[in-house]
């Protein structure tokens, strides 16, 4: 479902600000595969999850999706079968508009929309059930304005709309740092029903070790622009996060320094 071959990213070239955020990245996801991918401060996660969405174009290599290679494809034209949620909850929703409305307005993702106005009885028994999953009432405040709601509601209406229409990769950009650790947990488990129900191929970016070695079925670990570390089924069931510590340390040379991820 998704490769990347041999990336390479540098920010401001030949300047005493030049930044290799991406060293040769290689990596081949499955369809279905739930990845974590975790990393201290500029070991390229962020950047790396970018160049997919298209965010930015990669200096070389190749980015293929489900077969076709999007490399130089713009941002807006991979947006009809990419699916993102982003850090902050304020990002990816309409504040003024109902949650309906929100919903609407993901489901019509990629079509032609007129001035003709009307959500139909069957859309909003489709979005009450589908509201249902997150667990959260919501399906019981169709017409609430998105301002309205929590961090915690506006981030897990967020992630529904972002797989509404099933997108061919979900691209979590630490999509629960910004909640408080019960809130968090809450979009979290959201995430994984949404993902199990209908087998999504799922990269999420965590600051959280624990939280990367609890989701998913594969885990890698970036360090300056490489991944240094892969493991996934039984392997990855069995870690700990001093076994993660360990293995950065081991990989590279030194420890383990982000005070955010050690808090955590």
């Amino acid at each position: 479902m998704l490769e990347l071959k041999d990336l390479h990213k540098t920010f401001n070239p030949d300047t005493v600000n030049e930044k290799v955020a991406l060293d040769g990245i290689n990596l081949h996801l499955l369809p279905g595969d739930f990845v974590t991918v975790i990393g201290g401060n500029g070991a390229g996660k962020s950047t790396m999850l970018n160049a997919i969405a298209g965010t930015w174009f990669v200096d070389s290599g190749n980015i293929i999706i489900d077969g076709q290679d999007v490399t130089k494809l713009a941002e807006y034209k991979r947006a009809s079968f990419l699916g993102r949620v982003f850090q902050d909850p304020m990002t990816g929703t309409a504040a003024g508009m109902q949650i309906e409305e929100n919903l609407a307005l993901a489901q019509r993702r990629g079509k032609i929309r007129g001035l003709r106005i009307g959500i139909t009885s069957a859309e909003r028994d489709e979005y009450r059930e589908k509201l249902k999953i997150l667990e959260l009432g919501l399906e019981d405040r169709l017409t609430a304005k998105v301002g309205l709601l929590s961090g915690g509601q506006r981030q897990a209406l967020t992630l529904l709309m972002a797989t509404l229409k099933k997108p061919k990769i979900l691209l979590l950009d630490e999509h629960t740092a910004a909640l408080d650790p019960k809130t968090a947990a809450k979009v979290l488990e959201a995430t994984e029903r949404i993902v199990q129900k209908d087998q999504l191929t799922t990269v999420m970016i965590t600051h959280n070790m624990k939280d990367a070695i609890a989701h998913g079925n594969r885990l890698i670990m970036m360090h300056e622009g490489h991944i240094i570390y892969d493991v996934k089924g039984e392997e990855k069931k069995g870690l700990h996060v001093k076994d993660l510590l360990a293995k950065f340390e081991e990989v590279s040379g030194g420890e383990f320094a982000n005070d955010r991820m050690m808090l955590n």
